[in-house]
């Protein structure tokens, strides 16, 4: 199973503030629904409640300890290890904080959308991790609201 993360991130690892996204940047949504688009996709609790509606033409799965009524369609799990021995399919990680943490060790690819500006007030962050660990190359670059670039990380295989 492939587990991939994928995010929008300022200068200083920001994601968001008060549940919701810092930056709302209309190329980068675009990107992130081209890349998550027929996928399963895994987040928590609260980054569910965030968002507008439901995703389409995704699978919704939810990682919560608390038992909150979530709508039918919406698969949810209480602990990480069920849903992964669960889960067969590719899995795109979209947050929020916590669920990054818990997913990282277990990422073979990241998709960061590596934004030059940074929010002082942000509330969460994407884990810090050990770059010299990933191959990344730059997907493309823009100057559009705010300059960004959207980066691919592909976990680098050990050797034996």
């Amino acid at each position: 199973m492939n587990v991939i993360l994928i995010a929008a991130i300022g200068k200083n690892r920001e994601l968001g503030k008060q549940n919701h996204l810092i930056w709302q940047i209309p190329r980068d949504l675009q990107f992130f629904k081209q890349m998550t688009m027929g996928k399963t996709i895994v987040m928590g609790r609260k980054t569910f409640e965030s968002l507008p509606k439901i995703l389409s033409d995704r699978r919704h799965v939810v990682l919560s300890r608390t038992k909150n009524d979530f709508p039918s369609e919406i698969i949810v799990y209480d602990n990480l290890e069920q849903l992964l021995l669960t889960e067969k399919e590719e899995l795109f990680i979209i947050g929020g904080e916590q669920i990054y943490q818990l997913f990282l060790a277990h990422a073979s690819k990241m998709y960061l959308t590596l934004i030059d500006a940074e929010d002082k007030n942000a509330d969460a962050y994407f884990p810090e991790f050990e770059e010299e660990q990933w191959n990344n190359r730059v997907l493309d670059q823009y100057e559009d609201v705010i300059h960004y670039k959207h980066v691919e990380y592909v976990k680098k295989v050990e050797k034996r």
